[in-house]
């Protein structure tokens, strides 16, 4: 038997029948606690205690601790309360876990409340008790509730969904830019209303002025209800991202930080109306298939510009009588050789496949300016011809280097090479696109879904940065269903412009193959690689749109634009190729430049400093100096370390001379390119934009509008039309721009802020209830891209009757 030592006998002062809403005061010490016994009565209203409890003389290694003992749970805190271990509070008040409405039929009805207050110092600390009831702890259904909190006084309340009512939406407003957390919590015991464990249940996020939750029935389907926490932050560091050194003192326990805050709990829109709006963004896309139809099917042939099959007979006769004395004048130039080689069989008869590609074949290279003058007299008249006007240099027919650097091209000049090889190229545009988007795609996909289990796990809604005052979710599978579902209208119309592609593209084969020879000396040469390509690029960005929506965030932002720097691209690659068909970019190239473009937007994101912004003004304009010379030269000017040294020689020499530019049009083009790639360049070394994505985005942007105004100017210059349709359709994308960009400026979100900041964006929905600004962006976005596409797909249709050599290249 082991006798214990006598040592002086602690006393436990009991307070009996303590009550409601009266301040004790009393001294506790190693030898001395309180402990103070409250009962009431479990009525039908749900209500909750409160303690508040203040000590002058508590510290860090003789704290007061207080514990409160209840039927089904038990709280303890002490005093002074450390936050973040900076921050002490020598006052706190704390709210026991309330007996819910489903628990009630189990419990008594009389309840007790045991608090005890006790201290390990020998010396006597001082302390103040009050415990009161909290009756207006539920939050009635849209209806306002204001109240205040502070650092060491965290507050929560209960809420239970109405009947008939699914999912609601949480809003909290302050006007105070003090940092808070706001969870939502399940409807048990503990409930963690401290900061350093508010992360542990429930959703949260942090708070400046504004937050936002919608909240589902069906995740809280056991209880019917939740706890809404508040809990203000002992800096603003989570807010801000950032705090001064003088804000990050210790507090002395008297300037604890308080904030004034509303709540509100509304309804939001039905599962009907939740549906309703979702199909009517599909409705509203299929009815551009109906359109496109109708189209096809009514204006067919009714002022829309003829194709070559559309020729009238005497058109018709007029070409092949045209064709048949230009073919005895080159048989009688170039000899048997040429009939041995068969070029006569099947010049103007039907064949399985168009033998010749643009003006020439093989062996039979339409000549160059001297021969156009001879073609254009046989077609004017009936006269002999005057074989001393032809050039028999066979250079002027087979040198690029004669041949692309004369000063006068025409289409047929740079259409020279098979339609079979040409194709071949022009098809890995949109293979290739297809297997980066796969081999980029399937990852994208693994992440936004890793991320939104992550979101789900966790409950932290500040990975993801939505517009809370709009995020619909799709159970538990998205958070913000609405943002993603309003990409449907990039891919959709992406497929229907394939559609419209493969159709042109049936017709030009089927016009081919009818006419041969004949139909491909007409009009601009059809090649629908880059068309599919961006069909397929389109339908991309809004898989990458929706993915990128899945969790908007810093680490993701290049999901969303990647697709955007390529449609870009290919769009100025087919505007080049319409009339430089024979020395457009190689797919392998093109996709590598679109590669280290999208490199570039990484970069700099994330080493956005001044070092970066100077070499990358360096390479902007290096790379604009060498595209240059590279479209000037037709692709004749070899690319090599001593490319720079002969530009320059050149200018000196023109401008000793006084020469004029060889080419007017293009040098003007390239001027204006210049100043404005150079403008792009300077202007970011000096401000440094802060979103280096969208300002890298807008070079592409600013220089494809350049190029498409640019033919534009050049296409009427040369006497050639706009067809209605055209007219109608840019017209049409230039209002959907317009729209576009007013709804792209007015952002809701901001990753570029901390979580908080970005939400003072947030903004409620704006169409049905359902879609916000952004959604209505992404849906004028896709049409502006699917007109863009159209006016590049229709803008060449008035010169499918004239002849190659008398279409101008520039």
């Amino acid at each position: 038997m082991y006798n214990l030592p006598e040592t002086e006998p602690v006393s436990t002062i009991v307070v009996q029948n303590a009550s409601f809403s009266q301040l004790y005061i009393g001294e506790v010490s190693a030898k001395t606690q309180y402990m103070f016994v409250f009962n009431y009565t479990e009525g039908g209203k749900i209500t909750a205690t409160r303690i508040q409890l203040f000590s002058s003389r508590a510290d860090k290694v003789y704290p007061v601790t207080c514990v409160a003992r209840q039927q089904e749970g038990i709280l303890s805190w002490q005093l002074p309360l450390e936050i973040e271990d900076s921050y002490s509070y020598w006052s706190s008040s704390r709210t026991l876990c309330p007996v819910d409405k489903n628990h009630k039929e189990h419990l008594e009805k009389e309840q007790l409340i045991y608090v005890t207050v006790s201290s390990m110092s020998e010396k006597k600390k001082d302390f103040n008790l009050t415990t009161f009831k909290i009756d207006d702890f539920q939050v009635e259904h849209d209806v306002p509730k204001t109240f205040e909190v502070s650092v060491a006084r965290p507050k929560y309340y209960m809420y239970y969904f109405p009947k008939g009512i699914d999912h609601v939406l949480l809003r909290v407003t302050s006007k105070s830019d003090t940092c808070m957390t706001v969870s939502v919590q399940k409807i048990k015991c503990p409930v963690f209303d401290l900061d350093m464990n508010v992360e542990y249940a429930g959703k949260f996020q942090t708070m400046s002025t504004q937050a936002t939750i919608l909240l589902q029935r069906d995740d809280y389907s056991d209880t019917n209800g939740f706890y809404i926490v508040f809990i203000t932050k002992a800096n603003d560091k989570d807010c801000v991202g950032h705090l001064d050194f003088e804000k990050l003192k210790p507090s002395t326990g008297d300037g604890e930080r308080r904030k004034t805050i509303s709540i509100i709990i509304t309804d939001t829109i039905t599962n009907a109306e939740y549906w309703k709006a979702t199909s009517a963004a599909l409705g509203f896309f299929l009815t551009f298939y109906l359109l496109a139809f109708v189209i096809f099917c009514l204006c067919h042939g009714c002022g829309l510009p003829k194709t070559f099959s559309e020729m009238s007979p005497e058109d018709m006769e007029e070409a092949r009588s045209l064709f048949e004395r230009v073919k005895r004048v080159r048989f009688n130039i170039q000899g048997d050789s040429n009939a041995a080689s068969g070029n006569e069989d099947g010049f103007l008869r039907a064949t399985p496949y168009g033998r010749q590609y643009g003006a020439v074949e093989n062996s039979d290279i339409e000549a160059s300016r001297s021969y156009r003058r001879e073609l254009s007299a046989v077609s004017n008249s009936s006269a002999l011809i005057d074989e001393s006007a032809i050039d028999f240099l066979s250079d002027a027919d087979y040198e690029k280097d004669v041949f692309r650097t004369k000063t006068a091209l025409f289409v047929s000049d740079l259409a020279r090479k098979k339609r079979s090889k040409l194709a071949k190229i022009y098809r890995t545009f949109y293979w290739n696109l297809l297997t980066i988007a796969i081999f980029y795609g399937l990852p994208v996909v693994q992440l936004v879904v890793t991320y939104q289990r992550v979101l789900n796990e966790s409950g932290n809604l500040d990975l993801c940065y939505y517009n809370f005052g709009c995020a619909h979710p799709l159970k538990d599978f998205l958070s913000a269903f609405n943002n993603v579902y309003s990409n449907i209208g990039y891919i959709m119309l992406g497929l229907l412009f394939i559609i419209i592609v493969r159709a042109r593209d049936f017709h030009s084969q089927r016009i081919v193959t009818e006419y041969g020879e004949l139909a491909e000396r007409y009009g601009i040469p059809q090649h629908f690689g880059l068309f599919y390509a961006m069909g397929i690029a389109l339908c991309m960005e809004g898989v990458m749109s929706a993915c990128y929506h899945v969790c908007p965030s810093y680490q993701n932002f290049q999901f969303d634009t990647s697709f955007m720097y390529i449609i870009a691209c290919l769009m100025m690659l087919k505007i080049y190729q319409c009339r430089h068909p024979d020395i457009n970019a190689k797919a392998p190239g093109a996709f590598f430049s679109m590669a280290l473009i999208i490199f570039i937007a990484v970069m700099g994101v994330i080493y956005g400093n001044s070092i970066f912004w100077i070499f990358y003004a360096l390479f902007h304009m290096l790379v604009t100096l060498v595209l240059t010379v590279q479209i000037y030269y037709m692709g004749r000017w070899s690319i090599d370390r001593y490319v720079f040294k002969r530009l320059f020689l050149f200018a000196v020499s023109d401008f000793r001379r006084c020469s004029p530019p060889t080419y007017p049009p293009r040098f003007c083009l390239l001027l204006v390119g210049n100043i404005v790639n150079w403008g792009f360049a300077i202007y970011g070394a000096v401000s440094q934009p802060s979103n280096f994505a969208s300002f890298f985005l807008g070079i592409f942007i600013g220089n494809l509008l350049l190029y498409i105004i640019f033919y534009m100017i050049m296409k009427l210059w040369s006497r050639e039309r706009l067809s209605w349709l055209v007219v109608v359709v840019i017209l049409t994308s230039m209002v959907t721009w317009a729209g576009s960009l007013y709804f792209f400026f007015d952002q809701l979100s901001n990753w570029q802020k901390t979580p908080a900041g970005s939400r003072e964006q947030n903004r409620a929905c704006m169409l049905m209830d359902f879609y916000d600004s952004h959604d209505v962006w992404h849906f004028l976005s896709a049409l502006s891209m699917f007109f863009s596409f159209l006016i590049i797909f229709l803008l060449d249709d008035d010169l499918a009757q004239t002849r190659r050599d008398k279409i101008p290249v520039f």
